[in-house]
């Protein structure tokens, strides 16, 4: 199977953008990523998936924490930015449970690496929920390599 045609077809599934974010000797390193869902209820677990070319995988597994924030709309210049194409103005960086996270997500997820598991090209993080935060927001979208927003809908009657 042609590796584009995969890519193409898992562009397909709409998916919410994060960046992951972690803390080595007090500096803080982050990567954007979609590869990201929940896990168990009891104990609340999350998987990460990050490949084994991104330099975030070699922080992670050294702080063995990690943070999610999950983007809201107006915060796509974050998405790009650590996704290698940094803006002009500066990342400024709020904590929880110790870790850095991006003010305004809509959710900050601090978190214990509990297990991980090498698949293909990639290593799987589960991570122990230690503490979360949430704002009241829109979310951004990725779907079909571009970034989306969420319409509102209205019924015509």
């Amino acid at each position: 199977m042609d590796d584009r045609l995969f890519r193409d077809a898992m562009g397909k599934f709409a998916t919410g953008v994060t960046v992951l974010t972690t803390e080595n000797e007090g500096v803080p390193h982050g990567m954007t990523a979609n590869g990201f869902m929940s896990v168990s209820l009891d104990p609340k677990l999350v998987v990460i998936s990050i490949g084994h070319k991104a330099k975030f995988l070699e922080k992670v597994s050294a702080s063995k924490k990690f943070a999610v924030n999950i983007l809201s709309e107006d915060q796509e210049q974050y998405s790009r930015h650590f996704s290698g194409r940094p803006g002009e103005e500066p990342v400024l960086f709020d904590s929880l449970e110790g870790l850095p996270v991006l003010d305004g997500a809509l959710a900050q997820i601090a978190c214990e690496v509990v297990s991980s598991h090498i698949e293909g090209d990639h290593t799987l993080l589960i991570g122990k929920v230690l503490d979360l935060k949430l704002e009241d927001k829109s979310p951004l979208l990725f779907f079909a390599g571009k970034y989306r927003e969420l319409a509102q809908f209205e019924t015509v009657k």
